[in-house]
């Protein structure tokens, strides 16, 4: 299914589309992305693993995963986040953390909340992070022209909403909190450190 960004009823088509375990293309404050609901106690979509085989990426590769209000990171990790990345919220920054696993463990996991408040309704309405990363095949650029988009992945995923060419789209910077809480930049992106 296409449907516009500028619709009315975009943001509930989508939100539909992803609370269900959809696979769906949002246009994002940086370029486009493939999305969908990251998995919680009450239901599991494995809709990382989807997207990896849909982009032909290894599972292993870790996603962004997009809240909808900054202090939503809060509720995933006990590592303190410095003010001043907060401050950068929302935007094009992203932050990688310490989270717990499933086995009792540390890993990590990389948040983003957009700047978009649009998409932020989305993930607010979905109840739950949803997965991101750029559309495109691994190891090709990223698509940037909606119609390429269409033409290349319409069939294999859920709903793409249109929101014309996104031509030079910056990606967002990327940081680690490291174990001593120091900060570590990974990508310098849409947000200057």
């Amino acid at each position: 299914m296409i449907c516009r960004k500028c619709d009315e009823e975009s943001v509930q088509i989508a939100i539909d589309y992803i609370r269900r375990g959809k696979i769906v293309v949002l246009p994002t404050d940086t370029v486009y992305g493939f999305s969908g609901i990251v998995d919680g106690r009450h239901y599991s979509f494995h809709t990382n693993k989807k997207i990896a085989e849909i982009k032909g990426r290894d599972e292993s590769k870790q996603m962004i995963q997009l809240i909808s209000k900054p202090e939503d990171v809060k509720k995933y990790t006990r590592d303190v986040i410095p003010e001043e990345l907060l401050s950068k919220w929302p935007g094009p920054l992203t932050i990688i953390v310490h989270t717990f696993a499933e086995d009792g463990n540390f890993k990590t996991t990389a948040f983003r909340c957009p700047g978009d408040q649009w998409l932020r309704k989305i993930i607010a309405g979905c109840g739950a992070p949803i997965y991101s990363t750029s559309v495109n095949r691994s190891g090709n650029p990223v698509l940037e022209n909606i119609q390429q988009i269409k033409n290349e992945f319409g069939k294999e995923v859920d709903l793409i909403i249109d929101d014309g060419d996104k031509k030079g789209g910056v990606p967002s910077t990327i940081v680690s909190i490291e174990e001593n809480g120091e900060i570590k930049l990974i990508r310098q992106g849409g947000v200057q450190l």
